[in-house]
């Protein structure tokens, strides 16, 4: 393919994760969940909120409402993948959940306190288009990286990412802790305000790879049917394929235990520094911020990491160190340790990522029309990890109100999946892959 290894169109590739990374950080990981702690919290209620007709921990609402979302998203992708790949138009669909995903975060600019049901819903929307569209942009990876670049490309998106949602967050950080230099008297209307610049930055820097991606090239062999039928062969087609990979096959039961663990750490770590630990929102900010500049660098050190040692080696490293950070985290008591904390978090957050992504793309037939129906199986996988780890860590939360005890069931998740990485190592050997 003539994009393979364009500066150009990999540099508009990775600008879609810096467009949607501004939701990844001030909605998922620091003002949304700090704004809807203060508004939620009730003492004489010991923090529960109604929720059309139902009690609920808010923070366990929370949870509740992500980890749902992410099932509706599980549940539709591995259609809408073989359709798009089907029709060749998966572009189109990263522009659905685009749009879905900066829309509802705008729409959370009327969030308060008697607003709370539908907000959250909202809330839910948001998630969708964020991890909706992110099939399909993952899906580009062997499209536009040669196998030898996948590491370094891969790095380079989360590294946009990551860059990119730094800065507006500084942007809304003036806003959160000076409101008193804009003249702003409304205490909710800094975050509210947040809430509808991530809308805007998503969706106008996401018009920079729509405008130069390729669009997606027709499966030509199963082009003779209707949409949806040809969905479905398109998927089961791709599912006899996977079940013929065992490296394949092996590694995705890794990747969805240990994607417990990471991906409800990132969801809920400003929730917990703020109801564990009592701690200002300037301060939690501050955290995150740590977290996504540490793992600009800690995203490039793993790529060159697993050119020296090999992915599979190096992501067992990583988990080692997650479990490490559970465990620490349940005996957490002041902010100087979560600061610590977040430190090592960034460390790994974003080679965890990164590396987990470009493993998955080096294992899957290269140079294939339906890559997007290929790199649905892994979204699915990390958005079923996401409905298993919030559901289990809010229902934690739910029965002993405490997020400490939480930290623990992630540290199984972890231990598991390090157990299925060195199972897979010892394959490797075996059969003598050098590819990861």
């Amino acid at each position: 393919m003539e994009t393979k290894n364009n500066k150009k169109t990999i540099r508009a590739w990775a600008f879609f994760d810096w467009a949607n990374s501004a939701y990844n950080l001030v909605i998922t990981s620091t003002i949304f969940p700090a704004y809807y702690v203060a508004i939620t919290a009730n003492d004489q209620n010991n923090n529960h909120v109604n929720f059309f007709g139902h009690s609920f921990v808010n923070t366990a609402l929370s949870d509740y409402t992500l980890a749902a979302a992410y099932l509706v998203v599980a549940l539709l992708l591995p259609i809408l993948t073989s359709i798009a790949d089907y029709r060749g138009n998966k572009k189109i669909f990263m522009q659905f959940f685009t749009w879905l995903g900066a829309a509802s975060c705008g729409m959370l600019y009327f969030f308060k306190a008697d607003t709370l049901e539908i907000s959250m819903l909202f809330f839910g929307l948001a998630a969708i288009g964020y991890s909706g569209g992110f099939v399909f942009y993952n899906s580009y990876l062997p499209e536009i990286a040669t196998l030898d670049m996948q590491d370094r490309v891969s790095a380079k998106g989360f590294t946009y990412g990551y860059i990119g949602s730094v800065i507006l967050q500084l942007i809304c950080f003036a806003f959160v802790l000076k409101p008193e230099w804009f003249g702003i008297v409304d205490k909710s209307f800094p975050a509210r305000l947040s809430f509808l610049l991530v809308g805007l930055w998503w969706i106008c820097f996401a018009y920079i790879p729509f405008t130069i991606l390729p669009k997606g090239s027709p499966n030509a062999n199963s082009h003779q049917t209707d949409l949806i039928r040809g969905g479905f062969i398109e998927l089961g087609k791709v599912w006899k394929q996977v079940k013929q990979m065992p490296v394949l096959k092996r590694y995705l039961p890794a990747f969805f235990f240990y994607s417990m663990g990471v991906q409800t750490i990132m969801l809920v770590a400003t929730s917990f520094g703020a109801k564990e630990l009592h701690m200002e929102t300037s301060s939690l900010i501050q955290i995150i911020l740590i977290i996504q500049l540490v793992a600009i660098g800690g995203a490039t050190l793993m790529s060159r990491l697993s050119e020296k040692y090999g992915n599979i080696q190096v992501l067992a490293g990583v988990v080692v160190i997650w479990i490490c950070t559970c465990i620490a985290a349940y005996f957490t008591t002041t902010s100087m340790q979560f600061y610590i904390l977040a430190i090592i978090v960034g460390l790994v957050m974003g080679g965890i990522q990164s590396l987990s992504r470009s493993t998955y793309s080096k294992l899957i037939p290269q140079d294939i029309p339906d890559s997007a129906s290929f790199f649905s199986f892994y979204d699915v996988t990390e958005k079923l990890a996401i409905v298993g780890g919030m559901f289990s860590f809010g229902l934690v939360d739910d029965i002993t109100n405490s997020m400490r005890n939480s930290t623990l069931v992630l540290t199984v998740y972890f231990i598991v999946g390090l157990i299925l990485l060195i199972s897979l190592l010892g394959y490797q050997r075996k059969v003598r892959l050098a590819i990861v």
